[in-house]
């Protein structure tokens, strides 16, 4: 436990001491958050933001992994490159999006943007990761093909069908984090509380690589919340949402925990579906929406919620999710 409080604390206190450098590079660069015309009127201001924050979180988790590596199996230098290929993807995404700004300005004088990569491109390098972990969690010695299964504790084994439910889950994963980052500390706050769980799953089961892991994520992620908590001063960007995503499902694979995604991680469950229903009814009805937005978060922007409001209350119903989630299996110190 005192190697994951360490774990914690350094990782914080780099991203609170390297964030503010980073926004003045990033400001000098003139790497301003887009937004999309699309989204609510009151994002508009969010426009120029420094973004790419995400790259901040990166380095810290592996910073902070690499150093407490000593005694650490495979699988946690596993999780790290996981998370920073998927970080990777998201740079790719901002930079897209960054150079190919519109010609609407806002209130501040800076442009709004265009959607980025493509989804078939950004679904092909998804999968590619994805299988890549699969493949090396079923053939790991302490890993394999069984997952944990929730309330009944056993785990049960899914044979040749782990590796294409686990593209499914890790697919899944990334893109419904990144759907959960809309608005000022949502991702990173939710993302801080899942990981509460995953860390003391990870410590309770013998899995001291992946406490580790959790660790560094949680320190992050508390960090980038300085900074990040509305009215942001950096945005962490697709990097940081698909990093964290690729966090997510990393640690949920290697600790054989997949299903309790949907527990403690319901909120991103929740932000994926109300897109997917939005715009399958959409489609369906020929114009028609159930939600005044997706993701769902902007639907209570829509209704009138202040943003710092929506922000706190995901924060607690995840928290409750997470508390859920340990009752749902044998958590022994």
């Amino acid at each position: 436990m005192n190697k994951a409080i360490l774990t914690t604390l350094f990782s914080f206190t780099f991203v609170v001491a390297g964030i503010p450098p980073a926004i003045e590079v990033l400001s000098k660069l003139k790497v301003g958050q887009p937004i999309r015309l699309l989204g609510p009127s009151t994002h508009l201001d969010k426009a120029g933001t420094p973004t790419m924050g995400g790259i901040v979180l990166i380095l810290a988790i592996s910073i902070s992994c690499l150093i407490s590596s000593k005694g650490a199996d495979s699988s946690l230098l596993f999780a790290v490159l996981v998370t920073a290929v998927f970080g990777l993807i998201g740079f790719l995404d901002d930079y897209v999006k960054i150079v190919q700004k519109s010609a609407i300005p806002n209130s501040r004088g800076v442009t709004a943007s265009s959607l980025g990569m493509t989804a078939p491109h950004k679904l092909v390098l998804q999968v590619a990761v994805a299988l890549a972990l699969a493949v090396f969690a079923a053939y790991h010695p302490d890993i394999g093909k069984a997952i944990a299964i929730p309330f009944l504790n056993i785990h049960f084994d899914l044979g040749p069908l782990f590796i294409p439910f686990t593209i499914i889950v890790v697919v899944a994963v990334v893109n419904a984090v990144n759907f959960t980052d809309g608005l000022d500390g949502l991702a990173s706050g939710v993302t801080l509380i899942v990981f509460m769980f995953f860390l003391l799953y990870a410590l309770s089961d013998g899995k001291p690589s992946m406490g580790t892991f959790g660790a560094s994520v949680i320190g992050a992620c508390m960090g980038f919340l300085v900074y990040n908590f509305n009215p942001a001063k950096i945005i962490m960007g697709d990097t940081g949402s698909m990093a964290l995503g690729g966090a997510v499902s990393a640690i949920s694979i290697l600790t054989r925990t997949e299903l309790f995604i949907l527990i403690a991680g319901m909120l991103y469950a929740i932000e994926l579906l109300s897109v997917a229903i939005q715009v399958s009814y959409f489609k369906i009805s020929g114009g028609k929406r159930v939600f005044k937005m997706a993701p769902i978060h902007h639907h209570f922007e829509i209704l009138g919620w202040k943003e710092t409001r929506i922000v706190i209350v995901f924060w607690i119903f995840t928290a409750v999710c997470v508390l859920i989630s340990m009752l749902s299996i044998n958590i022994n110190f």
